[in-house]
C-alpha cells in the first residue's frame, strides 16, 4: 500500500473521530450526521495530501508540521462558516482537525510499504 493510500485510509477513519467529537458541543448535536460525513470527506482530502508529501518527503518533524498545516487549513475554512445563529467554533473545528492532520503526517512519514516480492 503506498503513502497516499495509507494517508487516505488514515484520514478517513480519524475524520469519523473528528467528527464524533461535535458531540460535546451541546449546540450542534442535532447536526451530528452532517457534521461526521464532513469530517470524513475533509479528513480524506488532508490524508490524501499529506499522504503524497510523504512520498516526496522524508523527514518526521516536516511531515508532522506539513500535516498539522493542512489539518488546520481545512478545518479553518470549515470553521469559517457560522451555524445557522452566526456563531462560529474555530476551536471546537480547528483543534480535533489540527490534531488528525499531525497524527496522519506522523503515520505516513513512519509508514513502510511492505516489500514486493520479486
Amino acid at each position: 500500500m503506498s503513502k497516499p493510500i495509507f494517508g487516505l485510509l488514515l484520514g478517513g477513519v480519524l475524520g469519523i473521530f473528528d467528527g464524533l467529537t461535535a458531540y460535546f458541543t451541546p449546540e450542534v448535536r442535532s447536526q451530528l450526521l452532517g457534521i461526521v460525513i464532513g469530517s470524513t470527506f475533509k479528513g480524506l482530502v488532508a490524508g490524501l495530501t499529506i499522504g503524497f508529501f510523504a512520498r516526496k518527503v522524508t523527514s518526521l518533524p516536516l511531515g508532522v508540521v506539513f500535516g498539522l498545516a493542512v489539518g488546520l487549513i481545512l478545518a479553518g475554512i470549515v470553521a469559517a462558516f457560522p451555524d445557522p445563529n452566526g456563531k462560529h467554533y474555530y476551536l471546537e473545528i480547528m483543534l480535533p482537525g489540527a490534531l488528525v492532520g499531525a497524527i496522519v503526517g506522523y503515520a505516513t512519514q513512519k509508514y513502510r510499504a511492505s516489500e514486493v516480492a520479486a
